[in-house]
């Protein structure tokens, strides 16, 4: 077997090659792209014809022999990503490639002396030695599908333009507090967000507390289309933006209204980029062949599934038991012992993309199965604050989860809750 460090970088790729006996018998910098790829095949011949000399002086086959019987199944290379092209390159060619996390990859690096001296050949080194040593515990890339990558893609790109609008309504939530809280006001009557259409609506016709006073009732309808008891909503907003407020000078809030108009035009934009993106997962993850099986389960349509399907990806082979599945999610506790100290906490380091997901599920769950409603109420009885106990159900559904994946079935109360020691009211 060869074992191959690869410490990337944004134009090159250190590499070391060693053997089962930690021999180096290989380095080199080979550049991104198709060259390097050809280079780091020619790295690794050099360091099959180093071996195989050495295995002739012993009177073993020739050097030609051994070359030839090289095999990509006999090489593993361990890198601190777990996609991309060179990823995929090197999958496609054969290599057992395995992706590991840089904290992983730091905390080993460590473990070789404590002078605290870095350089990239010498995490080179560090990473084929991690591959040598522990590749039985990490986990192997290069085995889901492109159309499971795709989903992976499209579903992380709308998670984060989710997360910018977020980012946005904060920021103006804190300019209208300052000029035109009014608006906020109206937010918390109606249980709307500040990135709600019609709240948007207001703020683009209106965008100072003396223009907002002078709309009409009239003007509001427009805004509440779709909506129920629209003319007595129209005529409690219109009551709410002609109620008082502290004075502001003028020149602060024609100041705060331009910054307002600002972010409420990129929150539109984000919008509709929300909407377009919305419609592509569900369209790419509607013709997966798991798909069933992850709109079965509670809490989840189409994109949380596809968040848990395009992280979780379609390799059958990368999680061996639920336990894998679970660390993998950051939804299983960790245990820190240390003589009479024993605590158990959250994982704080893994997929965080995925954690968010699993947290909507469950956040969902508890509100349309009585089956994860109940579990989470338990959790509750027994002295669990809000985000643990959904931490809890979490880890319970990544469970059930596992299982529906590994027989190729549907969720199904009846088997999944069966040893859960819950009673669901009728």
């Amino acid at each position: 077997m060869f074992f191959v460090g690869d410490d990337w970088a944004s134009d090159h790729h250190d590499l070391v090659v060693i053997d089962d006996a930690e021999k180096v018998l290989a380095r080199a910098r080979v550049l991104v792209g198709p060259d390097g790829i050809t280079q780091f095949a020619e790295t690794l011949a050099r360091a099959a014809v180093k071996a195989a000399g050495r295995q002739h002086r012993r009177g073993s086959r020739s050097v030609e022999e051994q070359v030839a019987d090289l095999d990509p199944d006999q090489v593993m290379v361990c890198i601190e990503v777990d996609h991309g092209p060179w990823v995929q390159a090197l999958a496609a060619t054969g290599y057992h490639v395995f992706g590991v996390d840089p904290l992983q990859a730091k905390r080993f690096r460590e473990s070789f002396g404590s002078s605290g001296a870095k350089s990239d050949p010498g995490d080179a080194l560090a990473l084929a030695e991690m591959v040598r040593s522990r590749h039985h515990t990490l986990t192997e890339v290069g085995g889901d599908t492109a159309q499971v990558t795709a989903i992976k893609i499209l579903a992380r790109a709308h998670q984060r333009a989710v997360w910018d609008r977020t980012r946005y309504a904060n920021r103006l939530r804190a300019a209208l507090r300052e000029y035109f809280p009014m608006i906020l006001l109206i937010c918390s009557e109606f249980n709307w967000s500040l990135h709600d259409r019609t709240v948007i609506g207001i703020l683009m016709k209106a965008p100072t507390p003396d223009q907002a006073a002078k709309l009409t009732v009239r003007q509001l309808l427009p805004l509440l289309k779709r909506r129920q008891n629209k003319d007595a909503k129209a005529a409690r907003i219109q009551q709410i933006l002609r109620s008082s407020q502290l004075e502001v000078a003028p020149e602060i809030v024609q100041a705060y209204a331009i910054n307002v108009a600002a972010t409420v035009r990129t929150i539109v934009r984000v919008n509709d980029q929300i909407t377009e993106l919305e419609e592509q997962v569900g369209a790419h993850f509607s013709e997966h062949p798991d798909a069933e099986i992850y709109l079965s389960q509670p809490g989840v349509g189409l994109v949380v599934g596809a968040r848990l399907c395009g992280e979780y990806g379609d390799d059958r082979t990368r999680f061996r038991s639920a336990k894998a599945r679970r660390n993998f999610s950051q939804t299983s506790p960790i245990t820190i012992q240390s003589g009479k100290s024993k605590i158990v906490c959250a994982r704080a380091a893994g997929n965080d993309w995925l954690l968010d997901a699993t947290f909507r599920q469950a956040n969902a769950a508890i509100l349309n199965d009585p089956y994860c409603y109940a579990y989470y109420r338990k959790q509750r009885d027994r002295g669990a604050e809000h985000n643990a106990a959904l931490r809890q159900l979490a880890n319970k559904l990544v469970g059930i989860l596992h299982g529906c994946l590994a027989r190729h079935q549907q969720y199904n109360p009846a088997i999944a809750w069966a040893h859960a020691s819950i009673s669901v009211a009728a």
